[in-house]
């Protein structure tokens, strides 16, 4: 508990300011969350698919707790394990976590390093199974898997951390996985920092499209991805899976000189005027086992003669223009705001823990925060609301002042009187208590 203070302000002796406030809290709003989480039955879920190994004797807080305690907190946007100090005494994450104290950092930190690998294959099934809700509530029949690596800075001798030449830091080389179309979280694995971007990637990638190959709407399935993932393993895989997939090609000196020969020049050619040009030719590369369709778009910019820019890109997609092609993987620039999302939200590079089995469980923990907040937007939020990045869904709905007052059996939950988004509050708190999971 910390220490009251008192405080006289001098713009005002008549105001004094302390923190003997009693019942209050400045996250009231997170009891949206809670309600939100009882009504997908998400403790369920955690009970079901999150068995961690417990040999304590006479434990005040069970692991699976101190589980929704962590997660709780990354929500609000406490990613700190100190955190935990001030907030285990708060009077919303005590009643929505149903507990008349909750774990502290030292216990917070001694779960996260209790998880093993089974546990971090346990939290990517937590993550995948808030996924299938997703799906099986909007109906979703065509997915777009944009595949992309990342990178989490560390700062200290933290296990298999190394030096990445790409980003000129040291720290881990995570892959990370998206729907294009809607953001939805669909994968991550925490890897080491000098491995290369399409190390593993097929199997990281075969995990994905076998998940959602399952869904008995027969989901059509697209993977897209940079020239970092440009390998024949990916492309196979994609074909044996009966998946599309467009993957960017880099520039070599022989696709080059195929695509220059296939440039066409017209009498109405206007120099002076950028241009660009859209075909497709059949290129085999040496580590290809076949003949596959590229896409190229070639650039003349204006006062040059000569085509000098050429940007490939590999697809199955093969009735489609080119030029449709080239739209199709520009729409993947939506990748970098996911990323960023779940970076500056959820602390998805938090590597504070010395082990690299300790750094992938909170890795994990923050792509769950993510996606329950994702899943929440989408089936409880208004539609102008649906695309608020959690930075301001915490100021505008979970940071709210409240006071916790008794009354016989009840609790009630005082909300400040000058909260501007009250509507907001009220419309989500219905939507959340209207809907009904189709099963």
């Amino acid at each position: 508990m910390s220490t009251l203070q008192e405080k006289q302000l001098q713009f005002n002796p008549h105001l004094v300011m302390s923190n003997d406030g009693g019942q209050l809290s400045n996250d009231s709003g997170l009891l949206l969350l809670f309600e939100f989480f009882h009504k997908i039955k998400f403790k369920e879920l955690v009970n079901e698919l999150l068995h961690i190994d417990d040999s304590r004797n006479y434990c005040t807080h069970d692991y699976i707790d101190l589980f929704m305690q962590v997660l709780v907190q990354l929500i609000a946007g406490y990613s700190t394990d100190s955190s935990a100090n001030w907030l285990r005494h708060d009077p919303v994450f005590q009643q929505g976590l149903n507990k008349t104290t909750l774990g502290s950092q030292s216990m917070v930190s001694r779960f996260i390093h209790q998880l093993s690998e089974e546990n971090i294959v346990q939290l990517q099934s937590i993550a995948k199974a808030l996924t299938t809700i997703y799906i099986g509530q909007k109906n979703t029949q065509h997915m777009i898997i944009d595949v992309d690596s990342t990178h989490s800075d560390t700062f200290g001798k933290q296990e298999q951390t190394d030096f990445n030449t790409h980003y000129g830091t040291t720290g881990y080389h995570p892959l990370v996985a998206f729907d294009g179309l809607t953001g939805l979280f669909l994968g991550a694995e925490l890897r080491p920092g000098n491995v290369y971007t399409s190390n593993n990637a097929e199997v990281f990638l075969a995990d994905i499209i076998s998940q959602h190959k399952q869904h008995s709407c027969d989901m059509f399935l697209t993977v897209r991805g940079d020239s970092g993932f440009a390998k024949p393993e990916i492309y196979e895989l994609c074909e044996q899976e009966k998946v599309k997939y467009i993957i960017r090609l880099k520039v070599n000196a022989r696709l080059k000189n195929m695509a220059q020969q296939k440039v066409l020049y017209g009498p109405d050619t206007d120099f002076t005027h950028k241009e660009s040009q859209y075909f497709k030719i059949d290129y085999q590369a040496k580590s290809w086992e076949t003949v596959r369709k590229v896409a190229v778009k070639a650039t003349r910019e204006a006062g040059e003669l000569l085509f000098t820019t050429f940007e490939f890109i590999v697809s199955n997609f093969v009735d489609i223009p080119a030029q449709t092609v080239y739209k199709l993987y520009q729409k993947r620039g939506t990748m970098e705001n996911y990323i960023k999302e779940i970076k500056h939200g959820f602390s998805f590079d938090k590597t504070d823990s010395s082990t690299f089995l300790a750094n992938q469980a909170r890795m994990m923990m923050s792509c769950i925060a993510y996606t329950v907040i994702h899943l929440m937007k989408e089936l409880t939020f208004p539609d102008k609301e649906k695309k608020s990045t959690v930075a301001t869904i915490r100021f505008k709905v979970f940071h709210i002042a409240g006071r916790l007052t008794r009354h016989a059996r009840k609790i009630k939950v005082r909300l400040s009187t000058g909260y501007v988004f009250s509507s907001l509050f009220w419309t989500i708190l219905e939507n959340i208590q209207q809907l009904v999971l189709l099963h």
